[in-house]
């Protein structure tokens, strides 16, 4: 109790109040109403504006990626991601259970089928290790790809999550998908601001989805981004989450099944004040994640670091506990005195519609899914 005390005291001092302390809220202290005023005064609210392409402009250049397309969520940029790397139908996706449940729902929505394979206890994202070992267990080379033995569907995709904005290890992942003929398509959605070595998360695989979310580093209130260095999958991108409609003056003809996808510019005019501002936010964020492991080395706990080949945008700070009822405990005193903290998602097979899909035996997963704790995490 005295550790908890003690963190209590250091959140209230960190965050200058007595009141409730969220998980992570948005902070506007740049030009967001300015540029949310313009946007009305124009009239241009809505799907077309000067500030969608701006945002995208100004994504493609922090990304270093070739296009980026905004879109109304981050669950929509992986819906339409996971398409554009040719995934159809009862094909399959390689992807892990420790998750949010978009990355696994975004799968569902192609009508595609989630595997789950375990996560890195050093980076709680897919293992590259574990996809090797399934792929060396259920893997075949075909003409056209490659193929689960034990289903005979194809493994059209493989998409790592970046949990809380930790990379995983994308060079050994990228070996062992390229040896295996599978697209990766990375879930980048908790990651804007983060790098492995010296490459944004996003900007390694075929193509990935970023969200914009009100919790997260960056928010539009509501919005999502593609992102992808194929120029040619980039302008499909845009075509397809336009409603694939024809470029034309006034007829409306739509040559394949679309999506209406549009990021608005109201939305748009949020989030390009707000990139204006992200390098001040990971500047904070990581002054604070430095402070938080101060603390907790000097109480004995485990708080979550970057690796050395890292840089972390430590959306989402966590420590790792003894074990589940150090967790419970640790979130039933916090959460009463008015410090939201939250554990770890429940694993993907645990919830009911994703029980009964192919997995490996999810050991790492598992032993995280009882430990790991999200602490207070906004910009100061």
């Amino acid at each position: 109790m005295e550790k908890i005390n003690q963190l209590i005291s250091f959140v209230r001092e960190q965050y200058k109040t007595d009141k409730f302390i969220p998980l992570h809220e948005p902070r506007f202290r740049g030009n967001e109403k300015k540029y949310v005023l313009d946007t009305i005064d124009s009239t241009f609210v809505s799907s077309v504006g000067a500030y969608v392409d701006q945002f995208e402009e100004m994504m493609q250049t922090f990304t270093q990626t070739n296009k980026a397309v905004a879109v109304v969520n981050g669950t929509s940029s992986l819906q339409v991601a996971l398409r554009l790397a040719g995934v159809k139908a009862g094909e399959e996706v390689i992807t892990q259970a420790l998750t949010f449940i978009a990355t696994a729902n975004a799968i569902m929505y192609n009508q595609a089928i989630p595997v789950f394979v375990d996560v890195d206890l050093d980076t709680m994202g897919l293992s590259p290790k574990a996809v090797e070992a399934f792929l060396e267990q259920y893997g075949e080379i075909r003409e056209d790809g490659c193929y689960n033995k034990s289903t005979g569907k194809r493994i059209a995709a493989c998409m790592p999550m970046h949990t809380f904005g930790f990379p995983v290890h994308l060079d050994e992942l990228l070996l062992v998908c390229k040896k295996w003929q599978i697209p990766v398509v990375e879930d980048a959605a908790e990651s804007l601001g983060s790098y492995y070595k010296g490459k944004h998360t996003g900007s390694m695989g075929l193509i990935s989805g970023f969200s914009l979310n009100g919790n997260k580093t960056v928010t539009s209130g509501g919005g999502g981004v593609i992102v992808t260095n194929d120029p040619e999958l980039g302008k499909h991108a845009k075509y397809l989450t336009t409603t694939a409609k024809r470029p034309h003056p006034y007829e409306f003809f739509h040559d394949e099944l679309g999506y209406n996808f549009r990021m608005p510019n109201l939305n748009a005019a949020l989030a390009c004040a707000q990139l204006e501002e992200l390098e001040v936010f990971l500047a904070d964020k990581r002054d604070l994640a430095a402070s938080y492991a101060k603390l907790f080395k000097g109480l004995g706990l485990k708080f979550r670091e970057e690796l050395p080949e890292s840089k972390a945008n430590y959306w989402l700070m966590c420590v790792e506990l003894e074990n589940k009822a150090e967790r419970e405990s640790f979130l039933k005193h916090t959460n009463e005195v008015g410090i939201m903290t939250r554990p770890i998602w429940n694993l993907m097979h645990r919830l009911p519609m994703y029980a009964n899909f192919q997995r490996d035996d999810q050991k790492n997963a598992e032993f995280l899914e009882e430990r790991i704790v999200n602490i207070p995490s906004s910009v100061r």
